[in-house]
């Protein structure tokens, strides 16, 4: 059993910024060929992330894609095959994050944090039923706040909460072709985006990890490595925290 990724393709979905371009070069850095989703105004930063993936030692490219919309999912896979001859893996790393106490939450809101938080990782997965070579990967990014009832987070949790039982229940209808379906819920993460938010909040979260700090993109990627990797072949249907130990 290894942990290199030599022949396998990823399709990271968000992998413009944050963690899911720290999951594109980890990944790539084991030897993946991967597919780096953007948005159209992320261009720049995804072509970023596609030459340090090659730097790493692997293969990347970078495709247009906003996951709301279920064909543009669809050329992420064609890409996939076209660029790298399959797909071995999927990570539903793209959030939509809208923070409000639920009593506010507009239609319009509620439908579009469904639409990308719950919907889009959904059909990816329906997808990857269709084109995933068997014994593949499909890893589901969550959050651990879904465990911690926070206030201003329903909307964004329910969504979350949806994905994980769709992960738990699609482990069980694919499995049997190898295909291992897993749940990540980071912590309190160190990304740009993350220290946007007021500096006595992150400070609340960092008294509520057992070591006193924020996690780090590094230490959320090596976990996903894990379970893309052979040796996470007999994990799945899992929801793995790696929080810190808030919860």
């Amino acid at each position: 059993m290894s942990t290199s990724l030599d022949g396998k393709v990823a399709i990271i979905t968000g992998a413009a910024t944050g963690l899911g371009a720290t999951i594109a070069v980890r990944l790539a850095a084991q030897g993946a060929s991967v597919i780096v989703d953007h948005l159209p105004e992320q261009a720049d930063q995804a072509t970023d992330v596609v030459e340090r993936a090659v730097a790493a030692g692997g293969k990347a490219a970078a495709v247009t894609a906003d996951i709301a919309d279920i064909e543009q999912i669809r050329t992420l896979f064609t890409a996939a095959t076209d660029q790298f001859g399959g797909v071995d893996i999927l990570v539903n790393n793209a959030v939509l994050p809208i923070l409000k106490p639920m009593a506010e939450v507009t239609e319009e809101e509620f439908d579009r944090s469904f639409r990308v938080n719950a919907r889009a990782p959904f059909f990816a997965m329906q997808l990857a039923a269709r084109d995933m070579r068997n014994g593949g990967r499909i890893i589901n990014i969550s959050s651990h706040t879904t465990g911690l009832f926070f206030p201003r987070y329903g909307l964004y949790d329910g969504a979350k909460g949806a994905l994980e039982q769709f992960s738990r229940v699609f482990s069980k209808e694919i499995g049997e072709r190898g295909i291992t379906v897993n749940v990540v819920s980071p912590g309190p993460t160190d990304t740009p985006e993350f220290r946007t938010r007021p500096a006595d909040f992150i400070a609340s979260l960092e008294k509520m990890t057992a070591m006193g700090r924020i996690g780090k993109p590094e230490e959320i990627a090596t976990v996903i490595a894990f379970l893309a990797s052979p040796e996470a072949s007999w994990v799945t249907g899992q929801n793995i925290r790696v929080n810190g130990g808030v919860v």
